[in-house]
């Protein structure tokens, strides 16, 4: 049975709040991020990627290059994973 907060989130999302931000970014996937983020946005300002899939992937890379900067993914914890060594 899995106890959640009365709006659906599972108790280890809400229990404890200080680790809400925890980094569970390990190096490899930060180095990653940040690079793919920093191909997409060449290739989206050198016109090879235009339009709307230009748009959404420079979203994509903007969040990218901020969770790789922070070394937090917030969908982490909501799918059980932690890339940082212990």
């Amino acid at each position: 049975m899995i106890i959640t907060n009365g709006i659906g989130l599972p108790r280890h999302l809400w229990e404890n709040k200080h680790e809400h931000m925890k980094p569970n970014m390990g190096t490899l996937d930060r180095v990653l991020r940040i690079a793919v983020a920093v191909v997409i946005a060449a290739l989206y300002f050198t016109g090879r990627i235009p339009g709307t899939l230009g748009i959404v992937l420079l979203v994509v890379a903007t969040v990218f290059t901020l969770t790789g900067l922070v070394s937090f993914c917030p969908l982490y914890p909501m799918l059980g994973i932690n890339t940082r060594k212990k």
